[in-house]
């Protein structure tokens, strides 16, 4: 097979299109396994004997290694050829669901899914690029569309596969079914997609760039989620950890954690910076950040994906744990928002050609704040589908509306000899955001939990419901936090006073989740006001017909992952 790219210019090549079969098939792969674990928790946590620290680490560290390494990989794509980077990234997939399938433990997953997201940065970053110089003219116009319909398809059947595999057979499967999917990947690739390079002369790989975003980034998210653990700055007891013992009353781990992320992200700055006056190759370049609706801009994307996956972590474990729902039931309503996120997308374009692309983000991030607020006024032990769906639904079109407008916003501006480095940059700060999420509102959603839950049984036991010390109250709040609420429908075992432990409960969690909705509210809103700096922007048909003939068109639907 040639080396080089072999260029599709006709609308309907004769077999020109297998190779986006398997460059597809790597794109659903990806993002399947970043909207299935939402659903499958809830098993993995009882089956493995997790507590809700656990959970958050499965949750966000494969957000988390994505986003360190999706634009290194990207560039490593570029150099040694696109094709290669994205096979054995495929390969890396296939051994990590391995791992995670036969996963025993907390840790094993954990370090089972990060692996998954070093595999996800290398085929996301090479996919887009291998799209992008395969094909040329309508054809292009067109693997882009088929590109963008499997992102949105694969959201909406990743949490349904996820929950008939659990509920059929185990969670394991959710992970099972991912080997021989990205063997045939791999395989495919290798016999049918052409090599492809950038083209001219590559500047040295930014290693040091790498290393220092990927520490301040994981050190970051360690303290976010480990705060309620070891202390947000004391430790709280004498413990071990990394080998040292913590005493009492000393500084915990978290404070060396987020000192540590400080100094990282300060020393990238000044690394990144005399890289890129100097005119050598920088990771990021922060100069970028000055041009208004760049800066401003890629901050909206943060602070959307952390309010959007913040929540999204929450609902799934509420719907099993205190609506009594299966994996297959929560994963279908959560279907609701990207079918929410399919009725969007034609109506998006419209809109942007009658008004303007901001006015489309805009009224997206308005819906998604209109939808979480909903949810947070109905949440209740006695909620109905119809109820959560509903707003889910209308939270579902406004990320439709925001996502498919706001990276043509925040691009606007930027030269176009900048354009695929701002583009990965802004990619990976929504990434860095759905990690962030993750942390931030699960912290949220469960010290509210364990708090509530105390407050609660101390206000059922003063009235003499039930008969419970505080050391027992106590114990039942952390056993419920530690548990992510998994324990819930357990705990009415027929004793007396059991039912009332277990409506306390299930109250305190309806009204944490009501929290984390206000917080992930909050966040949107804060998106919102970012983006009001923004241009008012072309229409994104205007975009599509004037750069899809140019080397950036993937840039305009990188954001949809």
């Amino acid at each position: 097979m040639s080396n080089e790219a072999t260029v599709i210019d006709n609308d309907r090549p004769a077999t020109g299109w297998t190779p986006m079969l398997f460059i597809g098939l790597g794109v659903a792969l990806i993002i399947m396994d970043a909207t299935i674990v939402n659903v499958i928790l809830p098993s993995i946590i009882k089956d493995l004997g997790i507590n809700s620290i656990d959970a958050e680490w499965i949750n966000a560290v494969y957000a988390l290694t994505f986003a360190a390494l999706l634009i290194v990989m990207g560039g490593l794509g570029d150099r040694f050829g696109r094709r290669k980077i994205f096979m054995i990234g495929a390969l890396l997939f296939a051994v990590s669901s391995i791992l995670a399938a036969a996963s025993t433990s907390g840790g094993t997953l954990i370090a089972a899914r990060a692996v998954q997201g070093i595999g996800g940065a290398m085929m996301s970053p090479t996919s887009l690029s291998l799209v992008n110089s395969l094909y040329r003219g309508k054809a292009r116009a067109i693997a882009f569309a088929f590109y963008g319909s499997i992102i949105g398809g694969m959201a909406a059947v990743g949490p349904l596969l996820g929950g008939w595999l659990t509920q059929t057979f185990s969670w394991h499967w959710s992970f099972w079914i991912n080997v021989p999917i990205a063997l045939f990947i791999a395989f495919g690739t290798w016999k049918f997609v052409p090599e492809s390079k950038a083209e001219g002369e590559q500047g040295r790989v930014d290693i040091v760039g790498a290393l220092l975003s990927t520490l301040g980034t994981a050190a970051l998210i360690f303290g976010l989620i480990e705060g309620r653990n070891y202390g947000w700055w004391i430790e709280q007891e004498t413990r071990s950890f990394i080998g040292r013992t913590w005493e009492a009353g000393q500084l915990s781990p978290v404070a060396f954690a987020f000192i540590a992320a400080g100094l990282s992200l300060i020393i990238l700055y000044v690394v990144e910076t005399r890289l890129t006056k100097s005119g050598k190759s920088a990771l990021i370049d922060f100069g970028l950040f000055k041009i208004k609706t760049f800066g401003l801009g890629s901050f909206a994307g943060l602070i959307v994906s952390l309010g959007e996956f913040g929540i999204l972590f929450s609902l799934p474990l509420f719907m099993q744990s205190v609506l009594g729902w299966s994996a297959l039931g929560a994963g279908g309503l959560l279907a609701t928002l990207a079918i929410g996120a399919f009725f969007a997308a034609p109506t998006a374009g419209v809109l942007a050609n009658k008004r303007n692309p901001r006015f489309v983000a805009r009224l997206g991030l308005a819906l998604e704040i209109v939808g979480i607020l909903g949810i947070s006024v109905i949440i209740s032990p006695s909620s109905s589908g119809w109820q959560l769906g509903t707003w889910l639904f209308v939270y579902g079109v406004g990320v439709g509306y925001a996502t498919a407008q706001l990276t043509g916003l925040i691009l606007a501006d930027i030269p176009m000899n900048k354009s695929g480095q701002a583009s990965g940059t802004q990619s990976t700060a929504r990434q860095i955001g759905a990690a962030m999420g993750t942390a931030i509102l699960g912290t949220i959603l469960f010290v509210s939990l364990h708090n509530n839950t105390a407050a609660n049984l101390t206000e059922l036991s003063a009235a003499g419901k039930i008969t419970m010390p505080p050391t027992a109250i106590e114990q039942v709040a952390t056993a419920v936090e530690q548990s992510a609420g998994t324990i819930i429908p357990g705990m009415n075992i027929g004793e007396a006073g059991s039912f009332e432990v277990q409506y306390a409960a299930s109250v305190a969690y309806a009204d944490a989740v009501q929290v984390t909705a206000y917080a992930a509210a909050g966040f949107l809103t804060l998106g919102l006001i970012a983006t009001l700096a923004l241009p008012p922007g072309r229409a994104r048909d205007e975009e599509l017909s004037e750069s899809v003939d140019g080397p950036n068109q993937s840039e305009l639907i990188h954001d949809f992952e």
